[in-house]
């Protein structure tokens, strides 16, 4: 079999413990990545606008999600909230900052919402599961009634309703507005997931990561070998609500160009927290194997029936979209509760054993 690592020596601690030990994982990464940043942009504009744009903006979502609640085991049902902070707070830096580049003004928003989320995460200090999400549900519905009720987060427009003002990332290459091309924001928003995807791995493999591992496996024990519960839940409630920043940014200045409060509202939050669910708790991959799964499952509904000669009504095709979704958190909640990403970690193993017994 081609998937072996027979005669791949390490010489060191440092290769043994890298990212991809075995060679085939980084050939294959070298692929996927050269497939994403040369063949992709070729396709048609429905395929980049309406299936790559949103999967890579869920994507960082789901990354920051599966953060606090995958590795740091804290609960939060306030995830379409973070990405409204993160959405108004471009906003509000690209309007008052006409000069600022998108790349600073989306740190900033993710910064913002960072801040929000620690104010936020502060009752994870006395409290967790059931109540926890309870409290992050209580931020969702807070954050979206200011956005709504103060007039000054959309500049005082009557409609409510913010625009993504155009943006270059450099030179005359613009990846917000109406002049930016389907191919540059893309591009753009596949470079902020593959650098956010890498940042979020190593933060799990060091030690901030084996932190909130312990503090999610046992509190008190973790606490008993000398992490400090504040921090760790802090630290993960700051990192996760920046990443869900940055896709709230990248929803309202790269996916739409405009886009109003409500398009955050509770269903966003659950929806992001299937995608973790499905693709796989305390996985990166499973982050983007969710994503895609709640990307494509939408759109695989519409189209399929049309295929083999059928008509459904649009409104039937959502409640079964709903169903579908239902039945498969049970299932891998039940069956596999590590997702997608866990199912793709076996697969891989039996390839490496085949032909010997499993």
């Amino acid at each position: 079999m081609i998937y072996r690592e027979a005669g791949q020596f390490k010489t060191s601690y440092a290769r043994d413990g890298g990212l991809y030990p075995i060679r085939q994982d980084r050939y294959g990464l070298i692929v996927l990545l050269l497939v994403a940043v040369f063949a992709v942009p070729m396709m048609s504009e429905y395929w980049l606008v309406t299936i790559f744009l949103p999967f890579l903006v869920m994507a960082v979502a789901a990354l920051g999600l599966n953060i606090l609640t995958g590795y740091a085991g804290q609960l939060s049902l306030g995830t379409g909230g973070f990405m409204a902070c993160g959405a108004y707070a471009a906003y509000k830096l690209a309007t008052a900052f006409p000069d600022l580049n998108i790349v600073l003004v989306f740190l900033g928003a993710g910064l913002v919402s960072a801040l929000v989320g620690i104010l936020f995460g502060i009752p994870s200090l006395r409290i967790k599961g059931f109540y926890l999400a309870v409290a992050t549900l209580a931020a969702q519905f807070f954050i979206l009634w200011l956005l709504n009720k103060v007039p000054w987060f959309v500049n005082y427009s009557p409609s409510g309703v913010i625009s993504a003002p155009p943006r270059a990332i450099f030179g005359d290459i613009y990846v917000t507005g109406a002049t930016a091309t389907p191919e540059a924001k893309y591009l753009f928003a596949l470079a902020v997931a593959a650098l956010l995807a890498l940042a979020a791995k190593n933060l799990t493999r060091c030690a901030i990561g084996r932190s909130w591992m312990a503090i999610r496996d046992m509190d008190i024990a973790a606490e008993i070998i000398g992490i400090k519960p504040m921090a760790t839940k802090l630290g993960a409630f700051a990192i996760s609500s920046f990443y869900c920043g940055i896709a709230g940014a990248m929803w309202a200045f790269i996916y739409t160009s405009s886009v109003e409060a409500n398009a955050f509202e509770i269903s966003r939050s659950f929806q992001v927290l299937f995608m973790v669910i499905i693709g796989g708790l305390g996985s990166i991959l499973g982050s983007f194997l969710g994503a895609a799964f709640i990307v494509l499952l939408p759109i695989l509904l519409k189209n399929a029936p049309e295929m083999v000669g059928l008509s459904i009504p649009v409104d039937v095709i959502a409640h079964i979209e709903f169903m579908i979704f239902g039945a498969l958190i049970i299932f891998f909640l039940i069956v596999e509760p590590h997702g997608l990403a866990r199912l793709w970690q076996i697969g891989k193993e039996k390839l490496r054993l085949w032909p010997f017994p499993y």
